[in-house]
């Protein structure tokens, strides 16, 4: 777990190792670097805060916990607090107070927060336009991002784009390069182990220690390329039709190698469950995935959506046609053993619906 030292004095928070020697009676802790935000607290310039992995308290309710996916996941882009709420069967004002009481930030602010934090970085690591980087990061528009940049860092995007430093912009000849922080018990060999055991041929591939995958954003194709990048990050390569909404694709890019839950995921739930029932997935993406052309390392097709798969027979079909009638949702906004009831349901034996709801990075597992 991060914890951040925020200095009365100074109004600032770092990060831990920072050089900064304030004295101990003027420090604060916060668990999340939203909760200083919200607490009146800038990063510093020093240590940079938004550079590192910013985990999430493991101690919150279960409902907290799920809020938390469905943030991540994009429901407040374009959404109120009131969607949020919907979503898990409560008011927005009982879902500030939770927040409030076990994160010390509302879940606007903790949003507000990962998007600055996110567009901080592509300021520092590539040269994507300042209305590229507002897009990509999830905000709806340029008028918010500036304001959400200045509140969170006291300065304009252009300002902040101004002082990165000479290390910090990745050269790419291909793709968009970006830095994916982690924790120091965060274990690439391991987590690469279990990527391999579970790659589905055609849709993932992993060559000289570098995973590879296929992907669609909109129904368009992508290309996915991680790699270790330093002692505290990986380094993603991205290839995309499009840069709105990049933030998503890192944090599932995250949570696929195991960075934001400790455990490797997958770029979808539905490719867990599938994985998980079918007898033949290789057979499954060569009739019903999208075929991507030219890609090289053995990588030919995305993995099927549930609409193709719906009239398959047996334990497959069933799974999706439940998905797409919203009799199983892998969103992870219902609690984990109403999941697991779901998915036994669509004959999932019990087995199994533990090791998804695991590889979903479920709160409760």
């Amino acid at each position: 777990m991060t914890t951040y030292s925020a200095v009365r004095t100074t109004g600032i928070y770092c990060r831990p190792g920072c050089g900064a020697k304030p004295l101990a009676e003027n420090v604060r802790t916060f668990e999340l670097a939203a909760s200083a935000e919200a607490a009146g607290y800038r990063a510093c310039l020093r240590c940079r805060p938004y550079r590192v992995a910013g985990t999430i308290p493991d101690d919150p309710p279960e409902l907290v916990c799920r809020a938390v996916r469905l943030i991540i996941d994009g429901v407040l882009d374009g959404a109120t607090e009131e969607a949020v709420g919907a979503r898990l069967g409560l008011s927005a004002r009982h879902l500030r107070r939770l927040f409030a009481d076990h994160l010390g930030v509302t879940p606007d602010g903790f949003a507000r927060s990962r998007r600055a934090h996110f567009a901080r970085r592509l300021l520092d690591d590539t040269d994507l336009g300042i209305a590229e980087v507002a897009f990509a990061a999830g905000f709806g528009s340029l008028r918010q991002f500036n304001r959400a940049m200045r509140e969170v860092f006291r300065a304009a995007p252009s300002d902040l784009r101004a002082r990165r430093r000479k290390a910090d912009r990745l050269a790419a000849d291909g793709g968009l390069v970006l830095r994916m922080p982690f924790d120091p018990s965060y274990d690439w060999n391991a987590a690469l182990a279990v990527l391999s055991a579970a790659a589905v041929p055609g849709v993932e591939s992993i060559v000289d220690g570098v995973y590879r995958r296929t992907i669609t954003l909109d129904g368009d194709p992508g290309l996915l390329e991680i790699e270790p990048g330093g002692v505290d990050h990986l380094l993603l390569r991205a290839h995309l039709p499009h840069w709105e909404g990049v933030i998503h694709v890192v944090e599932r890019a995250a949570r696929l190698v195991g960075i934001d839950w400790g455990e490797p995921g997958a770029w979808a739930p539905l490719e867990i469950v599938v994985n998980a029932v079918a007898e033949d997935v290789t057979a499954l993406v060569r009739r019903h995935g999208s075929p991507i052309a030219g890609l090289g390392f053995g990588l030919s097709h995305a993995f099927p959506a549930a609409e193709p798969l719906a009239g398959e027979p047996g334990a497959v079909g069933e799974v999706a046609r439940a998905v797409l009638a919203g009799r199983l949702r892998l969103d992870g906004a219902e609690p984990v053993e109403d999941l697991r009831v779901s998915l036994v349901a669509v004959g999932v034996a019990e087995s199994a619906a533990d090791r998804i709801s695991r590889r979903l990075g479920l709160p409760g597992r």
